[in-house]
């Protein structure tokens, strides 16, 4: 992928698709295609196909999804099906209309069975029932694997599914009520402290152990995978035989009692924190397999306590000038523009 390479990143706002500029453009690539969600809408196929004939990107990274946490998968379970399927499916039949040399799809950990092996290997896709509170947003993913492995085999495109594990880090959407772990914690645990509340409360047990990487890393690895010589990232996708897929991890995990007592730390946040069992736990473990991803040789270089630190450090910037009931910029656009996370 020469530095002089057009390279389309979709969902350039958002917590992947942000590290993943921010990585492009420390390497050296300039020529990014970026278009926010009023300028070019993902879930309009007509729309979709005019742009990649006009922009005709080299390269395509697609990080553009309707995502949330628990409470907002089982909220509004039919927007996640609907819009992750609009998405994926424009952008992927038009990369292959207008023959783009190399695209990353961009999945999720959760299109694992809820009771695969652990850690998580390639191969235990389809394999079990899948977690039922994100049920309607990993069958999307399967769909956009799917997709892309069927186009590989009929036409010849060079399309790789990539799946990261929970990811957290800088333009997260710190909004309560359709946040993932990292930063719902980091919200309550910051509001908490600034009004001297005695206790958080923490959803679930704390029981279920998750893998977290910082969306950084993940986008490293990204750019780490795009930029293979074609004999090895050819084994990767032309394959008849399964799935054109990879883990994204860092391989270690921990309980939700851990993480949330880290953040704490991060946060200094001195009081209790209660843990609901009334509330969902989701998935027991998420550990992912990246024997894969490691033997062609990539490895996490960010630790978790680096990670939240830097997490918080840009959450509280955002605070500076905002009112206490504020949303992080991210959210402001979801909120404003619930389709897409462009």
């Amino acid at each position: 992928m020469e530095l002089s390479a057009k390279i389309y990143v979709a969902g350039h706002r958002g917590l992947v698709g942000s590290a993943l500029v921010r990585r492009l453009r420390a390497v050296g690539y300039q020529n990014l295609v970026l278009k926010t969600r009023q300028e070019l809408d993902l879930t309009d196929s007509a729309a979709v196909e005019r742009f990649f004939a006009a922009a005709r990107p080299d390269f395509v990274f697609l990080a553009a999804a309707r995502v949330g946490g628990i409470l907002a998968n089982a909220s509004l379970p039919a927007d996640f099906i609907f819009d992750n399927l609009r998405i994926q499916t424009n952008v992927i039949h038009e990369a292959h209309c207008q023959k783009i040399k190399r695209l990353l799809f961009l999945g999720s950990s959760c299109i694992y069975p809820r009771l695969a092996p652990q850690p998580l290997r390639e191969e235990s896709l389809l394999t079990g029932p899948l977690e039922p509170t994100n049920r309607p947003y990993a069958v999307a993913k399967i769909a956009g694997i799917e997709m892309c492995w069927a186009y590989n085999r009929q036409y010849g495109t060079q399309f790789l599914a990539a799946m990261p594990t929970n990811l957290y880090g800088p333009e997260d959407n710190y909004d309560p009520t359709t946040s993932h772990l990292v930063p719902a914690l980091i919200r309550k645990m910051h509001d908490a402290k600034q009004a001297n509340l005695p206790h958080v409360s923490v959803w679930g047990t704390g029981s279920p152990r998750r893998e977290l990487l910082y969306s950084d890393d993940a986008a490293d690895a990204c750019l780490f995978l795009m930029r293979l010589p074609q004999e090895e990232f050819s084994l990767l996708v032309s394959s008849t035989d399964h799935p054109p897929l990879i883990n994204i991890g860092c391989g270690v995990d921990h309980t939700v009692v851990e993480i949330a007592e880290q953040i704490a730390g991060v946060v200094e946040y001195r009081g209790v924190l209660m843990y609901d069992a009334t509330k969902q736990d989701g998935t027991p473990q998420k550990l992912m397999d990246v024997s894969r991803l490691s033997a062609l040789g990539w490895r996490a270089n960010i630790r978790l306590r680096e990670g939240l630190t830097a997490t918080y450090r840009h959450f509280c910037s955002l605070t500076l000038e905002a009112s206490p009931n504020w949303l992080s910029p991210r959210a402001r656009i979801e909120r404003a523009h619930p389709c897409s996370r462009n």
